[in-house]
């Protein structure tokens, strides 16, 4: 299997707005991003491992400011990125993320098979919904 043209140095210019196709393939690939969310002293990152489905994202999270800041302030933004031999690329989703408590809802999303970064117990779900989502890929010098 071919990599897509996108992370193809020969093929790149220097920098290349990716098309929002482009930054699904990119997010489907991964599975370790970056959270931003409001909370009550700023801004705060989470690492979160996390999956798409339907472009969505969904990830999984032990209780905590995390959860907390997202039902104060559901506008979130998430970030990924990675490097294909001489292409790095990243992908920026904003949207409203919310913890999701209907079981056929968290079944359909498959999001219980997701594993994670760490031992904690994490029993809740968490759907984004993208308003935007925007990626860059850009030749190493």
């Amino acid at each position: 299997m071919s990599s897509p043209s996108w992370l193809n140095p020969e093929e790149l210019p220097e920098v290349k707005q990716l098309s929002e196709a482009e930054c699904w393939e990119a997010l489907a690939g991964e599975r370790i991003g970056r959270l931003a969310v409001t909370a009550d002293d700023g801004v705060d990152i989470f690492p979160v491992n996390f999956m798409v489905n339907d472009r969505e994202l969904f990830f999984r999270s032990a209780p905590g400011s995390k959860l907390s800041a997202i039902s104060h302030s559901p506008a979130v933004a998430f970030e990924t990125d990675g490097v294909h031999f001489l292409t790095h690329w990243s992908v920026v989703v904003r949207g409203t993320a919310r913890r999701m408590s209907d079981e056929a809802e968290i079944i359909d999303a498959g999001i219980q098979d997701l594993s994670t970064m760490t031992t904690s117990d994490k029993w809740n779900y968490v759907r984004i919904t993208p308003t935007s989502v925007t990626g860059i890929s850009f030749r190493r010098i």
